[in-house]
């Protein structure tokens, strides 16, 4: 009996003996090989995976990074601490990057933006478009504030306040992800020191904007021939910064007469 025992231990412990060299040789035979530097880059990385760099994660970037076909400052998320690193790894300069954050274009808050009913069903901004009118807002372009920004930011940087989506621009990473998530294309991604906005993104006309919301942008362009750097211009009906000519002087805060521009 106990020789049979000592029989199958043998005959297990040789299988696995064997099967093992057999691995290690396959192993090391059919190796792939891979870049120290994207190891070393993906190290350097957040982690975050939220997609904000345009790449499936942030081993998906570290890989086009190591393979050249993204630049150094890829990462939204990280920052010029972050790029720098990488680029100390990759060999390359780093210039010096402008932060930026998501800011939502709409202030028809519960108090400034009129409703035509009283709406009571599921509340989710990409189920709006199946609702009569588009929700019970009068505004058809401004915030549904059902937050599906909200559930699509990785940082909690952004949140429904009295009815409408606001950007915390501290906890803001410029990730896109709420950008690309609300239906009606509110947000967009500005730099982190822009003073001034428009906080509207109506394009009806005047007496529709009037009757729709105590705030939003008639088209009248007093901004666009108050600023003296040619940095703003209103395009179907509605007020748009240029934000690399924009000196935040305020001069089209002061002439807007709707006072949409924050």
């Amino acid at each position: 009996m106990i020789g049979v025992i000592i029989a199958s231990a043998l005959v297990v412990g040789g299988t696995g003996l064997i099967i093992g060299l057999l691995l290690g040789v396959a192993g090391k035979k059919f190796a792939v090989e891979t870049d120290e530097r994207e190891v070393q880059v993906r190290e350097q990385l957040p982690g975050n995976n939220c997609g904000g760099c345009g790449y499936p994660g942030c081993d998906g970037l570290a890989a086009a990074i190591a393979a050249g076909k993204a630049p150094v400052n890829a990462c939204p998320v990280g920052g010029p601490p972050v790029a720098k690193a990488i680029g100390a790894i990759m060999g390359q300069e780093v210039e010096e990057g402008t932060r930026m954050r998501a800011y939502v274009k709409c202030s028809g808050d519960c108090e400034k933006a009129k409703e035509n009913f009283t709406y009571t069903g599921v509340e989710d901004c990409e189920m709006m478009a199946f609702v009569p009118g588009s929700g019970a807002k009068a505004c058809r372009y401004g915030c549904l504030g059902y937050g599906a920004c909200v559930k699509a930011c990785p940082f909690d940087a952004i949140h429904i306040v009295n009815g409408i989506a606001v950007v915390d621009k501290e906890a803001c990473k410029a990730c896109g992800a709420c950008v690309g998530k609300c239906p009606r294309h509110l947000i967009e991604l500005v730099p982190y020191d822009q003073k001034v906005t428009v906080a509207c993104s109506s394009k009806d006309k005047g007496k529709a904007v009037m009757d729709a919301c105590s705030l939003g942008c008639i088209g009248c362009k007093k901004c666009e021939k108050t600023c003296p750097n040619d940095a703003i211009h209103v395009t179907d009906n509605v007020a748009h910064i240029d934000y690399e000519k924009c000196t935040n002087c305020g001069a089209c805060k002061a002439a807007c007469p709707r006072k949409c521009i924050l």
